[in-house]
């Protein structure tokens, strides 16, 4: 089974990467360590992460359905099954 977790780190990362490139300023005679290019690089991974969880959900093979039944006395049922 899939969890929405994967797809929270991985926006989580994107978006770390998104300010590291997109928000600081930084000298333009910086020598050494880039943080734009970290930030692209994080931006990447978090990219990659989440269409790696999309697929993963996808073809996870569960498939959820959800039975309601009226028993006749002003009483509804409802059974959630989950098929593998």
């Amino acid at each position: 089974m899939v969890t929405g977790s994967g797809i929270v780190v991985s926006m989580i990362v994107f978006a770390v990467g998104a300010v590291l490139d997109f928000a600081l300023t930084v000298s333009p005679n910086q020598h050494g360590f880039n943080v734009h290019t970290v930030g692209i690089i994080l931006m990447a991974v978090g990219a990659v992460g989440a269409v790696i969880w999309i697929v993963a959900a996808v073809s996870s093979g569960s498939r959820r359905s959800r039975t309601v039944v009226d028993s006749g006395g002003g009483r509804i049922v409802e059974q959630e099954n989950m098929h593998l």
